[in-house]
């Protein structure tokens, strides 16, 4: 069936078995076939054969009377998709296919039916063509948003890349789109947006670099007939409007160029080039053309024995007719990315207009029909080859070389969209995976990932609650590796969490970086409620001695200089906020005494006291001092003294937040102090606190503190806790150590950094 328009000219169908071209009558297109790859090649064209009976016998009762989901008969439809891949050179094998694909939609338990009545090879064609349908459905019909129509069309082509290394796939979808698009058109009913959508977005691409160009320029006209009516209608008229006389004047240049070229001693096939409506609106487009300025609209293409024929009549055609500049294209020297050679001239006519030319091989010829299509093997690939056949030497290295044609083209389609480079050849493919939900939905998932990945990637909360998983409607380990195609679907508890095991990869339960992210982030987030839940027993115990438990804890929070509540109850959960901050707030200041009573200092006029520990109170004598524990100062430290209730002075570091915080509330108490001389501060040893972050292992505390009965600093207590998180087992640790001066601590820290597992080392 042609679309309005659209013309093509005949092509002697070709037949591709087991790596090998074979015509009609069953001669080996190249003479210099091994006996063997011939007697291979004969055996496999008979068994196709008789496969393709059966497959039609089996498929018809099934078929007849049933209609797709397009409104197609469904058996009309398989059998003209059988045709379709018999003309772009598709075995009987592969013919015998689209009859089974159809026929598992009728079926109980297709895969297995087809498995046992045909054989393991088209059982699994039918399940991978099948998930392919589903999710094309899925595409055209669940989606309402653009975006995720757009998402979705994106999954079926890499679906499609994903089943690429079996070509039988691709080529079955090809062949189904367009049969489908052309009884759209015979039928002159409106074809759905989203499929002529998917056809320009996904196939007519996918098409174009396999270089099936039959399929490719027809899906192209059709796509484009029901995407812009008007602007095909338009452009088929221009074309009606001067057929007679443009056949006219294309037939008599292309008898003139061919008996030219036989003159000349050029002996070639000269036949009129298809016009393609498509082709034809994008050139006006793209280049802002006239439609009397497009070159292609009158076209030849010439067919010649070998490569020095194509210069010698591109020599010729050029000696003959006047050249049009800048419309010369050497495919031949540069071939295309999808490996399309030909020779391409524009020239213009005895008449002044202008007509492309295209001059190739009989070889590139079939190229340009079929693509790499034309060599592949579409055969049954078993333990001996395809087919049950094995053939040795030049065989098998051709059928590979095929095979690695089709991959190098598929994944160049890949880069096409993705606009990636590609490291090695099979990266594309062997990194991902497409895997099905229940209703069809394509999930892209990393190599290897398991139902928890895939889990994860639905839903965070899904992910958390995964219990168990089926694939392909069996219950499977949750470290079983996923593969392409299968239909995957969690089970799951209500409530509850994962487990610290999903973390560790040699249990091998999580392939994805997101999903591990995201049980590390449920674990921490489990740590810091832990540590939330300790501070606010904490706060409400002081609460409950105070006698304050009607007090509004963000009330309490926010006149402590918290955002809210649950920070407060953080630091207070992870130590590092005093409760005796809580308890100064809550307790009332003691009244300050009249000018007149007694001062609560006696002070004499410019002395000062030195204190215990080399601390002077300035302008105050003999008053008891202590070091407070919060912060713990050390020479050199800046530092200030705070009145404490029957303990003297506080001396804290400048930049306690302790001390800044009862120095706003009560500013009256704080009192300039300094550090003594240093030889009264060399009398003395100061307690400093040193945290340490690590990685648990055995033998870390003893490391570290050699390093510090190495430096000679005396270590006065140790405090250790262990917990799991997202970098595994980490050690908190905090050292209190004793110094005359926190300068000497730098060295000695940087000493403790350079014990193995060790994160992080400051001064608390």
């Amino acid at each position: 069936m042609k679309s309005d328009g659209h013309s093509s000219s005949p092509a002697a169908p070709i037949v591709a078995l087991a790596g090998e071209m074979l015509r009609p009558d069953g001669r080996p297109a190249h003479a210099s076939n091994a006996a063997a790859a011939d007697a291979a090649a004969r055996a496999a064209l008979e068994e196709g054969q008789a496969a393709l009976l059966r497959a039609q016998q089996f498929a018809e009762p099934l078929l007849t009377g049933q209609q797709l989901d397009t409104g197609e008969d469904a058996f009309a439809h398989a059998s003209a998709v059988a045709d379709i891949l018999r003309t772009i050179g598709g075995a009987p094998s592969l013919q015998a296919a689209a009859y089974l694909v159809y026929a598992g939609d009728f079926l109980q338990r297709p895969e297995d039916v087809i498995d046992k009545a045909f054989g393991p090879s088209y059982a699994s064609l039918v399940t991978l063509t099948r998930k392919l349908v589903q999710i094309q459905r899925a595409a055209r019909e669940a989606q309402v948003d653009e975006e995720l129509q757009a998402q979705q069309t994106e999954r079926v082509r890499k679906m499609l890349l994903a089943f690429s290394r079996d070509l039988r796939v691709v080529l079955l979808r090809l062949a189904s789109r367009l049969q489908t698009l052309r009884w759209y058109a015979a039928t002159r009913q409106p074809c759905p947006n989203s499929l002529a959508d998917e056809t320009s977005r996904v196939f007519s691409p996918l098409a174009n670099r396999l270089g099936i160009w039959q399929i490719k320029w027809e899906m192209e006209d059709l796509a484009f007939r029901f995407q812009h009516p008007d602007e095909y209608k338009r452009i088929a008229k221009l074309l009606a409007e001067k057929r007679v006389e443009r056949e006219a004047s294309v037939e008599a240049v292309r008898k003139q160029l061919a008996a030219d070229l036989q003159a000349h001693g050029v002996p070639a096939v000269v036949h009129g080039r298809p016009k393609h409506l498509y082709s034809i609106w994008k050139k006006m487009q793209g280049k802002r053309l006239d439609f009397e300025r497009v070159m292609d609209v009158r076209a030849l293409r010439v067919v010649v024995a070998d490569v020095p024929a194509c210069y010698a009549a591109l020599s010729r055609v050029h000696e003959r007719y006047q050249t049009v500049e800048g419309e010369f294209d050497d495919y031949i020297a540069r071939p295309k990315p999808n490996g399309y050679r030909s020779l391409h001239t524009v020239v213009r006519g005895d008449d002044g207009r202008a007509i492309e030319v295209q001059i190739r091989t009989h070889e590139m010829h079939e190229h340009a029909e079929y693509g790499v299509a034309a060599h592949w093997a579409y055969k049954e690939a078993g333990a001996k080859g395809y087919a049950g056949v094995s053939a040795a030497g030049d065989y098998e290295g051709r059928l590979s070389e095929a095979r690695k044609a089709v991959l190098r083209q598929l994944l160049a389609w890949e880069r096409d969209f993705s606009g990636q480079a590609v490291s090695a050849e099979g990266a594309a493919l062997d990194d991902r995976i497409y895997v099905f939900t229940p209703q069809a939905t394509v999930i892209e998932l990393p190599a290897g990932a398991t139902p928890i990945d895939f889990a994860y990637a639905l839903h965070t909360d899904l992910g958390h609650r995964c219990r168990g998983g089926k694939v392909d409607g069996v219950m499977v380990p949750l470290s079983t590796p996923l593969a392409n195609g299968q239909t995957v679907e969690v089970v799951t508890v209500k409530e509850g969490g994962p487990s610290l095991d999903w973390l560790n990869p040699e249990l091998g339960f999580l392939k994805s970086p997101r999903a591990r992210a995201k049980v590390r982030a449920w674990f921490n987030a489990q740590a810091q409620a832990s540590t939330i839940a300790k501070g606010r027993e904490l706060v409400e115990k002081l609460l409950q001695r105070e006698g304050r438990t009607a007090l509004k804890l963000d009330d309490l929070a926010s006149q402590l200089g918290f955002k809210d509540a649950q920070a407060l109850f953080e630091v207070v959960g992870k130590d590092e906020y005093s409760l005796r901050n809580i308890e100064q707030l809550l307790r009332p200041p003691e009244p300050v005494a009249p000018d007149d009573e007694v001062p609560l200092f006696r002070r004499k006029p410019g002395a000062s006291s030195r204190a215990p520990g080399g601390v002077l109170v300035v302008g105050v004598e003999s008053l008891l001092t202590n070091l407070a524990k919060c912060c713990r100062p050390a020479p050199p430290d800046a530092i200030g003294g705070f009145v404490t209730r029957g303990q003297g002075v506080a001396v804290h570091r400048a930049d306690c937040t302790n001390f800044r915080h009862m120095a706003q509330r009560l500013p009256e108490r704080v009192l300039p102090v300094a550090w003594g001389s240093e030889l009264a501060r060399s009398e003395a040893m100061y307690p400093v606190d040193v945290a340490v972050e690590a990685a648990d292992r055995q033998g870390l505390l003893r490391d570290i503190t050699e390093v510090f009965a190495k430096d000679k600093t005396n270590v006065v207590g140790v405090h250790t806790q262990t917990v799991r998180d997202a970098n595994g087992q980490t050690a908190w640790m905090t050292f209190t150590v004793e110094v005359a001066d926190v300068a000497r601590l730098a060295q000695v820290l940087a000493q403790v950094r350079r014990v193995a597992g060790v994160r992080h080392v400051k001064r608390k």
